[in-house]
């Protein structure tokens, strides 16, 4: 008896970080985990107050249809059409079980094994994992400093020069775990060429509405003339009724455990990903769905803006010490709540990133995690620093880097 072939895919380095915290924790270090993107909010009052009368009045929780409650993806469906001004039909709404869920539907039925799809590197994880698991071919873009961590046509172009066609690409704006955003007219030139060559575009919006005033992409197309708070991002929806566009609940409203996520679909994968979804999953947590239509509420939007707030300061006190830190080059954190660095000067001494960051945890009490869960080429010289822990814990975590850097 053994495992599959299509298991053996690594494992989540940030996963092991966190097992080693609890197990630093329980011998009574005090450990500043900047590691996960876990928003330390949680989830908006509101909802919490709706979740906790849907149990109060012994809600009866049964299965729910498979692609989600109605109320729900209506609810989605304003959402998309009050930050982007996209007429979206709550038909084409899929209610997942996380936006891992909606990654998994999406490419079992956008992909068959053998076919060949693109991504950035950095970029991540689960992405080239789930897919490798499936049978996919994994395309890997190298996206550098040159082109902001972003996929571009040319490097499309080269692509499949290469190694032949592609069936898919997948784009991240902001990005896990550069934060890095497309500008609209790089998206533009990214769906023409997927349309023009019938390959089918997966966009990660999950961190959209966690973007910063001084982002460096051009962002937004409802907010672009406003000048109130910065834009959530340009979204697939904005250009194009063929890609399929992923989100969550798990960021912007600080609600990763409660696995609600939502992917809207171009027709023609509406009714196959239903079928999936009724025998992968059956459905989204009937509960967490039921309280999440409170998501959307003024009161909840307003909570979840107030958040973005407080990872700006967290954002701005890492840019501010970045000297004092010894870091190189820097990922343009345009969005999302993580800062990617080289580790600069640091090589000397250390061998490499996850050594580097062996050495801040058990030395500093600070966790923060190597590159080479998003970049197995060149993440051995970068760390992630998460910030979604919010400015008092980054403020912490750097004192005792740069204390430990002998600062």
């Amino acid at each position: 008896m053994k495992p599959s072939q299509r298991s053996e895919v690594p494992g989540f380095q940030v996963m092991s970080i966190l097992a080693k915290i609890d197990s630093l924790r329980a011998q009574g270090r005090d450990v500043v985990s900047l590691t996960a993107g876990e928003p330390g909010s949680g989830a908006p009052p509101a909802v919490n107050r709706a979740a906790a009368l849907i149990h109060a009045q012994d809600t009866v929780l049964n299965y729910s249809t498979a692609l989600g409650i109605r109320p729900l993806r209506e609810a989605v469906a304003a959402h998309c059409l009050d930050w982007y001004g996209a007429e979206v039909d709550a038909d084409r709404i899929a209610i997942t079980t996380g936006s891992s869920g909606a990654f998994m539907l999406s490419f079992l039925a956008a992909f068959d094994v053998g076919d060949r799809v693109a991504l950035a590197r950095p970029g991540y994880p689960a992405y080239r994992n789930i897919l490798a698991s499936l049978g996919i071919e994994v395309v890997d873009l190298d996206c550098g400093p040159e082109v902001r961590f972003q996929p571009t046509v040319a490097l499309l172009e080269e692509a499949v020069a290469q190694g032949g066609p592609i069936a898919g690409l997948i784009l991240a704006s902001p990005a896990n775990p550069t934060g890095t955003m497309i500008g609209r007219e790089e998206l533009d030139s990214l769906v023409g060429w997927c349309r023009e060559r019938e390959v089918q575009l997966i966009s990660d919006e999950i961190y959209h509405g966690i973007t910063y005033a001084d982002a460096g992409a051009e962002t937004g197309a409802a907010r672009e003339a406003s000048t109130g708070p910065p834009s959530p991002g340009v979204s697939a929806l904005e250009l194009t009724d063929e890609a399929v566009v992923v989100s969550s609940f798990s960021k912007y409203w600080g609600m990763p455990g409660w696995r609600l996520g939502w992917a809207v679909l171009p027709e023609h994968l509406v009714d196959p990903i239903s079928r999936l979804a009724g025998n992968v999953s059956l459905c989204p947590p009937h509960g967490s769905q039921l309280a999440a239509v409170e998501a959307f509420s003024t009161e909840s939007m307003a909570f979840a803006a107030s958040q973005v707030e407080h990872y700006a300061a967290a954002r701005q006190q890492v840019l501010d010490r970045l000297p004092e830190l010894g870091w190189g080059e820097v990922a343009p954190a345009d969005g999302a709540f993580y800062v990617y660095a080289h580790i600069g000067e640091h090589l000397a001494q250390f061998r490499d990133a996850p050594a580097y960051c062996q050495a801040v945890l058990e030395q500093a009490g600070v966790a923060i995690v190597p590159g080479t869960d998003f970049d197995p080429v060149a993440g051995h010289e970068w760390v992630r620093l998460s910030l979604a822990p919010g400015p008092e814990a980054v403020a912490r975590g750097l004192d005792r880097i740069v204390a430990f850097h002998g600062g």
